[in-house]
């Protein structure tokens, strides 16, 4: 007979979410009334927010209506990047984004997942790097350990399962090379 799920079980195990309780629920109801909420287009009162929650932010962040992020004090946003409307920054673990890099409309970065093979579906945590340059496509994935390299592109509705290389355009389910990124100068 095979083994069967008993969620009854389940357990985060050593998951640690890097604050207390107190902190978790002030962030909840920051994340709610400022962040979630598109009524909220003010994006340097966003940024001086992650700030005070200890999230590490660069000059010229530019973030929209609409955005979820689950812990500020595990992100990392580099100098002059764009998060879009409903973007969800899902950091259970590390998420590092360089400079210059745009999370488009939509876009998830999925640090969590659970272990399908274990009886009690263990949670797995595993940060997500997006090195300097690097665009996440509209409603786009990217799952728990994966590095996009400088100036990769994760092209609209595409899931990065694992790293892309750099200056490369990734597409689809789970996301493939399709093409090198070639970027023209000004003209």
């Amino acid at each position: 007979m095979k083994a069967k799920t008993d969620l009854s079980e389940y357990t985060t195990g050593s998951y640690n979410t890097g604050a207390g309780a107190l902190k978790r629920l002030l962030w909840y109801v920051v994340n709610v009334l400022f962040f979630i909420n598109p009524l909220c287009p003010v994006s340097v009162f966003k940024v001086a927010l992650l700030r005070l929650f200890g999230a590490r932010v660069g000059v010229g962040v530019n973030i929209k209506p609409a955005v979820n992020i689950k812990y500020p004090w595990k992100l990392s946003i580099g100098k002059h990047c764009w998060i879009g409307e409903r973007a969800w920054i899902d950091n259970l673990a590390e998420v590092k984004i360089g400079d210059n890099c745009c999370i488009s409309q939509g876009a998830m970065l999925l640090c969590g997942n659970h272990n399908f093979k274990s009886e009690t579906f263990d949670l797995i945590t595993l940060p997500i790097t997006l090195e300097d340059g690097a665009w996440i496509g509209a409603h786009s994935v990217v799952c728990p350990g994966v590095t996009c390299r400088s100036h990769s592109v994760l092209a609209v509705n595409s899931v990065a399962t694992r790293d892309m290389d750099a200056y490369h355009i990734y597409q689809g389910n789970p996301a493939q090379k399709v093409k090198e990124r070639i970027i023209s100068g000004r003209s």
